[in-house]
């Protein structure tokens, strides 16, 4: 059977030479209509594995890429730190691809940049997938490495955000908190959706009912809501009540910061614990749940430059441990 070739997805799609090549270079002068339509076209026929994967693709290109929904947010920037320092050893180019955020669309870009090799491996950060759409991206034969997620068949680095939830209510409930509140995420992150369960299994543990009132995230959901307008509005709501709680639990430090804004418009001082140890929460005092960002971004280039040495090694996969760091922000008496 011969090759696949562009002329045999223009011609069975129905549009010309020229509108497939921009579909299959990302053009964004093409309208979503007609872009899904090629692409499933080309999937139909099975195209960038025979002609383009097979050919180009799989000639060594000495460049690393990183794939991320993210790319502003302070945990990215910590994990890219970690990931650059062991590529630079090993002399490889790295490229950093900002998908768009859209949830409909999200999955299909990052498969299209899978299926155009245009590196011999690939970094996914924070990209939540089921696990047929995992099992579907290693049918390109491409090294993958996943960051702040985990797929039996894939190597992955993680943290473990069920212990680091539980440090963090485990010391309010130790200081006597009952009411603690919880400001939240996007649901579609991973993590906060983890955080968030362990919050309430820790709480009904205790024999404390869950206060939906004490749960809150902001409007705004801008990298998926960890943002400090995201913190500070859901804290606006949360203090909007005729209680205030007598602690909170963010679940991450940059919602930590909006949130302890809010407090000090309300003239309120309530313990705060935050996620991440971003750079900035050590200088404002702020306690948090530390996972070691840096160190999981080397690992994981560890662990694709591996792959990439050696297709068929074992799926190495590591959970680090997250530690809480007591600061000011927890420092408060409580009443």
């Amino acid at each position: 059977m011969s090759k696949i070739t562009i002329y045999d997805i223009a011609q069975k799609a129905g549009v010309s030479i020229a509108t497939v090549s921009r579909v299959m270079n990302n053009s964004d002068e093409i309208s979503d209509r007609t872009r899904k339509k090629v692409r499933r076209i080309a999937d139909e026929l099975d195209y960038y594995p025979q002609a383009y994967a097979q050919g180009l693709a799989r000639r060594k290109k000495d460049r690393i890429m990183i794939v991320v929904p993210v790319i502003s947010n302070y945990f990215f920037m910590d994990v890219l730190a970690g990931i650059q320092a062991k590529i630079h050893e090993n002399n490889y180019e790295l490229n950093i691809f900002n998908v768009d955020s859209d949830e409909e669309t999200i999955y299909e870009q990052v498969e299209t940049i899978i299926k155009r090799q245009s590196a011999d491996g690939y970094i996914l950060i924070s990209l939540h997938f089921s696990s047929n759409r995992f099992e579907n991206l290693l049918k390109y034969d491409t090294p993958i490495t996943l960051v702040d997620e985990t797929y039996t068949n894939i190597d992955s680095v993680s943290v473990n955000n069920v212990e680091g939830t539980r440090q963090a209510m485990k010391y309010f409930l130790k200081k006597g908190c009952r009411r603690i509140a919880l400001v939240g995420a996007s649901d579609r992150s991973k993590p906060n959706r983890q955080r968030m369960a362990e919050y309430k299994n820790i709480l009904r543990s205790e024999g404390i009912e869950v206060n939906e009132s004490l749960i809150a995230t902001g409007k705004d959901m801008a990298r998926d809501g960890f943002s400090e307008r995201n913190g500070y509005e859901a804290m606006k709501k949360i203090l909007h009540q005729q209680y205030a709680p007598d602690a909170c639990f963010c679940v991450s430090d940059i919602q930590a910061i909006g949130a302890m804004k809010a407090m000090r418009e309300a003239n309120l001082n309530i313990p705060v614990i935050g996620y991440d140890d971003i750079t900035i929460a050590k200088y404002i005092g702020l306690s948090t749940i530390r996972q070691p960002m840096y160190e999981m971004g080397n690992t994981a280039a560890e662990y694709l430059l591996k792959r990439m040495d050696d297709k068929m090694a074992e799926i190495t996969q590591k959970t680090f441990q997250a530690e809480l760091i007591l600061r000011k922000s927890t420092e408060i008496e409580l009443a």
